[in-house]
């Protein structure tokens, strides 16, 4: 979707990610590292009892294009 906008992933400034079960946290790090360099976006973990359809993870993020 980033691609749709006129942007990509390097212009994710900040990055909110739910997850039902905190302890997936490291696997976020994780994650984060392949797909987005340093500097990293800002980012938020907020911990929620249930996601749509079963997911055991959701993420937002906002992109800067100037």
């Amino acid at each position: 979707m980033a691609e749709v906008a006129g942007g990509s992933l390097a212009d994710v400034v900040k990055l909110n990610v739910f997850l039902t079960d905190l302890a997936n946290f490291a696997k976020v790090n994780e994650t984060m590292a392949r797909y987005f360099s340093e500097p990293f976006p800002a980012r938020a973990a907020v911990g929620v009892k249930e996601l749509p359809r079963g997911a055991l993870v959701e993420a937002d993020a906002v992109m800067f294009i100037g």
